[in-house]
């Protein structure tokens, strides 16, 4: 069986391609293997070629015996076809106008010529043969010519190019159906993408080139993407674009140059695609569109940006730890040397790393005299003399490592440090937004919904921040509901310098309280009403293993946002007087906050930090926002993987109460069930009808508590935590207590009381307890959140009425009548007082008595019948 194929990203030369090897291989199969974009489609429609093209799906690649490619040699985009290429005895026949790239497939026939076209060079080949053409089969031929030539305009149209086009003319091609089948009417979702674009364009100048990329989500979209660039280009009159497009799990890139210092081709090629040097395509898969956009920036830079090594920038000679030496010997060299890492060597070979943190943390355990190689790290990143910096910043973002040693000829040459590593780390691209397009100032926004004194805070930050040199931007949380309009005066201000030092310096000027952190490089003002304002550095997190907390070093503000969570969070505000109010945006936040969408960063976001999952719920259930596809499969595989159980009781707890404290906690709770989610808080804790009702009337009861307006404060999170472990028994939930970290004694108290409360409270419902002082007795050591938790277990009305009353009512009855009382009316001091007290609490709280007269009047009779 002869198939005739081509690759998984179709466009008109490929089709063309296909029909006119048909003409040469007339008992072959027209096999598409991946799906038609809708132009083509229509294009056979309205052609009505007598042509059947199947599915590879339904194609039994045992039964092939030649193939023949065209516009594809490269494996990587050619379907299932791939499988069968290395297959001894398979005949390959390739026609091609694709430049030669690294792993391409040799066939038995290849015909590649530089054109303009495929189409072109079979074209050619049928016109020697002496094949003719219907009229039909002609204009799809040179719809393939026209859409890859730009109806032979392209620079790389050459003199072939038109001598096939007159050939086609000469066999009756229509060009006048040729315009209507390239020219597309822009359908709705494409002027949306087309805006989207051009919202998220940023330009990059290297070594003088501008280079825009414009990146975008769009899920359900069914047009060509090509045709976005192709439009997006002649709009703005672009000379290099990289459009990057996220669908369906993985990333589309599209590249389009003029210039002759950027090769799409190659850039192409280098993410996994290939094509010409003008124009050029690639599929990411398993990576975000972020992800995918800092790899198309590194690419650039490597190809681009001047060449430095790892050599040029090295500090040498590299100061060493022999593998001999102990934990404590370690410790003393770092100190001597004031360094905070080190290459361990054995005969000058690197066989690790060991940092200053590590050996500390040996000491404290009585470590110290360990050798140094049962503690060193020994899959360290390194590098050699001449690593280009691209590399360098890769495994820097990477690893996160302290420093890369630098190897040549198998010795440890230098090191590269962390305070090299900030330098290269600020030899960013020089980044701007597209021509024409001003940066965003949400400044009015902040004049309109900030209180005066947070607005004129948030001045002063700048202005102090740049009296010491540096910059401050408020971020995060802050920003995202300033821009939804939510209330949120939680403002956190980050420094690129040293957040430490800004914040002392504030606090003097305007006669604060400051407290510093220099583990995490952190810091908070106090103000005297009780307002905080917290401060940190621009800081880069990585995470020792999944789960733990983040490691914190000093970097640039785009790598502090990089750490951030959600797109959403990773919004900035510049706050220094010549900038205040300009939004800083690198990874697309706004679009998300527009989308009403949750998205991660990164691929291994929840593998890091698997916390991640739980606010990824609580922000979607609270602003009422999608979760995106490619997110929600992460965290279903964090999920998989059980990643939460590497988390710490304590973490989960903050997270779990988060979401218990949210107005949308239903909601976000049935999510985690869905997901499988709730089984790592507790294997019992289940999810259904009977539980969401407890969990309702646990809310509903609360609201009504808050109503009663006693002043007294209670932790209503502790009380929905009550009704989400309804299920659990008083000993699992004392071990899942204790697990979570569920600190202090009141809340102590509510977990151990829990069996008692469920004893009272069947007492009530059976009916067996009514008057009020039997409730009161039952009912009296159990604390408040216990108590709100029962009333919202019980279903009958009479239940909740007693517990209700109780609450409100019964646990605040008191006697009148006081001890002294009672001795100035005769009553003996001691035990005998107490006894009375009792028993007037019970007439009260029975309804016998209700006035002072009364009560007196009760201990007078007392004292006649008895010698009290």
């Amino acid at each position: 069986m002869e198939v005739i194929t081509t690759h998984t990203n179709a466009d008109f030369d490929t089709l063309a391609s296909m029909v006119a090897a048909k003409k040469l291989y007339p008992g072959a199969h027209l096999v598409f293997p991946g799906s038609l974009e809708k132009g083509l489609s229509s294009a056979l429609e309205v052609l009505k070629l007598p042509y059947t093209f199947e599915r590879a799906k339904d194609i039994d690649l045992t039964g092939i015996t030649r193939l023949i490619l065209v516009d594809i040699r490269h494996p990587a985009r050619l379907g299932r076809f791939s499988e069968i290429i290395s297959r001894k005895g398979l005949d390959i026949h390739i026609y091609d106008h694709h430049p030669f790239q690294e792993g391409d497939i040799e066939g038995t026939l290849e015909v590649v010529e530089p054109y303009g076209s495929t189409t072109t060079i079979l074209t050619l080949i049928l016109k020697e043969k002496g094949i003719g053409l219907s009229k039909e089969e002609a204009t799809i031929l040179m719809s393939g010519i026209y859409e890859d030539t730009g109806s032979l305009s392209f620079p790389s149209t050459k003199k072939e190019d038109f001598e096939a086009a007159a050939f086609l003319l000469s066999q009756g091609a229509n060009l006048r159906t040729v315009t209507d089948l390239l020219k597309k009417e822009l359908t709705p979702a494409e002027v949306f993408a087309l805006n989207e674009l051009m919202r998220s364009e940023v330009t990059y100048t290297m070594d003088g080139v501008d280079i825009t990329i414009a990146a975008i989500t769009l899920e359900g979209y069914e047009d060509d993407v090509a045709g976005l660039a192709h439009r997006l280009v002649a709009m703005e009159r672009m000379r290099c674009l990289i459009l990057l497009a996220e669908m369906d799990n993985r990333v589309h890139a599209v590249i389009r140059s003029a210039v002759a210092e950027v090769d799409a081709g190659e850039v192409a090629r280098l993410l996994g695609g290939g094509g010409h040097p003008q124009a050029a395509s690639a599929t990411l898969k398993g990576m975000t569109l972020i992800q995918a956009r800092e790899k198309v920036i590194g690419i650039l830079q490597e190809k681009a940006a001047p060449t430095r090594a790892a050599g040029d920038i090295m500090s040498a000679p590299a100061i060493t730890v022999p593998s001999g030496a102990t934990l404590a010997e370690a410790g003393g060299l770092m100190r001597r040397y004031n360094i905070n890492a080190a290459p361990v060597v054995k005969d000058n070979a690197l066989i690790g790393v060991i940092t200053k943190t590590v050996v500390d943390r040996a000491a404290y355990h009585g470590l110290g005299g360990e050798n140094v190689s049962e503690y060193m790290t020994t899959d360290a990143q390194w590098v050699t003399a001449a690593t280009p910096l691209w590399e360098i910043r890769r495994k820097v973002i990477a690893r996160g490592q302290r420093i890369l040693p630098v190897i040549k000829d198998g010795f440890v040459a230098g090191v590269i440090t962390r305070t090299d590593l900030l330098k290269l780390l600020q030899e960013e691209l020089l980044e701007r937004p597209s021509q024409g397009k001003r940066k965003k100032s949400i400044r009015p926004l902040m004049k309109e919904r900030l209180p005066v004194w947070a607005y004129e805070l948030l001045k002063d930050a700048g202005w102090t921040a740049g009296r010491l040199g540096y910059q401050a931007y408020a971020v995060g949380g802050f920003v995202r509901d300033l821009i939804l309009k939510r209330e949120n005066l939680d403002m956190d201000i980050v420094i690129e310098g040293d957040g430490i030092v800004f914040a002392k310096e504030f606090a003097k000027e305007h006669g604060l309280e400051v407290k510093g952190f220099e583990r995490f490089k952190t810091a908070v003002i106090k103000f005297p009403d009780g307002r905080k304002l917290d401060v940190a550095t621009a800081r880069l997190e990585y995470y020792e293993r999944p789960g733990a907390l983040p490691t914190v070093e000093m970097s640039s503000l785009k790598l502090d946002l990089y750490r951030r969570d959600f797109t959403i969070n990773t919004l900035a505000v510049s706050l220094n007087p010549e900038r205040f109010g300009e939004l800083i945006d690198f990874f697309g936040g706004q679009n998300d906050i527009r989308e009403k969408t949750v998205r991660v960063l990164h691929n291994l976001s929840f593998v890091e930090d698997p916390t991640r999952a739980f606010r990824a719920i609580r922000f979607s259930e609270r602003f009422g926002f999608n979760i995106a596809g490619h997110t929600l499969n992460l965290i279903k595989n964090a999920s998989r993987l059980s990643l939460l159980k590497e988390v710490s009781g304590a973490r989960t707890l903050d997270e779990l109460r988060n979401i218990l404290e949210d107005e949308k906690a239903a909601c976000a709770v049935e999510r985690l069930s869905e997901l499988g989610m709730l089984s790592f808080i507790h294997k019992k804790i289940k999810w259904d009808k009977k539980a969401s009702r407890l969990f309702e009337r646990t809310k509903e009861t609360l609201h009504w508590h808050r109503l009663l307006y006693t002043g007294e404060g209670v932790e209503e999170w502790l009380v929905l935590f009550l009704a989400l472990t309804d299920g659990l028994a008083q000993a699992e939930l004392e071990e899942l207590s204790k697990r979570l970290d569920l600190s202090g004694k009141k809340r102590q108290d509510v977990v151990v009381s829990k069996d008692d409360g469920l004893k009272a409270f069947n007492a009530i419902n059976s009916g067996r307890v009514k008057r009020g002082s039997n409730i009161y007795e039952v009912l009296n050591k159990l604390p408040l959140p216990l108590l709100l938790y029962l009333m919202a277990r019980a279903e009958k009305e009479n239940t909740r009425k007693i517990m209700s009353s109780y609450i409100s009512k019964l646990r605040r009855t008191e006697t009148l009548l006081k001890g002294e009382d009672l001795k100035g009316m005769g009553v003996l001091e001691g035990l005998r007082i107490g006894e009375l007290l009792a028993a007037l609490l019970k007439k009260r709280l029975d309804g016998e008595i209700t006035t002072r007269e009364e009560e007196e009047e009760f201990v007078r009779g007392c004292l006649a019948k008895k010698n009290l």
